[in-house]
């Protein structure tokens, strides 16, 4: 992106370059850098945690996985809105973790153009794997928060989430 194109739109009036600055306080790092840069750490951690135990599996295919093994029986495209990803690229994802044995397709009972989607044994071995690597990655993330404060944390971030969601849909509301 140009600096043209970070420009306003509007006429601004010219002034002191001190004045238009925000705060110092404005530019330290705030609940959505924190949130970012956390993501960010635990994201590496596993990446490297799979690496060193010889876990040929990205984090995109450990989403589908798991929630492939909270959901089994739903359709590819349920699954794909969960993970909010495009159909398509659930279709590529499930090819590949479908050809390590990892899920099964199995025709919908109703609807025969429906793929239901169910983990196999081995697809079981590497959920329990892929949890353990979680599990670690927490504990590892909340190491030093007493119980009370890890619930608290996961019961703001789920306030927060549940915010934001509420906030799209009265967009997408208001849009149509």
């Amino acid at each position: 992106m140009s600096p043209s194109n970070l420009a306003p739109s509007f006429p601004v009036a010219k002034t002191d370059p001190e004045k238009v600055r925000p705060s110092p306080a404005a530019l330290q790092p705030n609940i959505g850098g924190l949130l970012h840069d956390v993501g960010r750490l635990m994201r590496r951690r596993f990446d490297r945690s799979t690496r060193r135990i010889g876990l040929a599996i990205t984090r995109q295919q450990a989403r589908a996985l798991l929630s492939v093994a909270r959901n089994e029986g739903l359709s590819q495209a349920a699954i794909a809105t969960m993970l909010d990803i495009e159909p398509i690229a659930l279709v590529r994802l499930l090819d590949r973790v479908h050809e390590e044995g990892l899920v099964e397709r199995r025709l919908h009972p109703t609807d025969r153009r429906v793929r239901t989607l169910w983990l196999t044994p081995l697809g079981w071995t590497v959920v329990d794997r892929i949890l353990a690597i979680n599990a670690q990655i927490r504990e590892e993330t909340c190491a030093g928060l007493t119980p009370a404060a890890r619930e608290g944390l996961l019961r703001a971030l789920d306030h927060m989430k549940t915010n934001l969601l509420a906030g799209e849909e009265r967009e997408s509301a208001a849009a149509e």
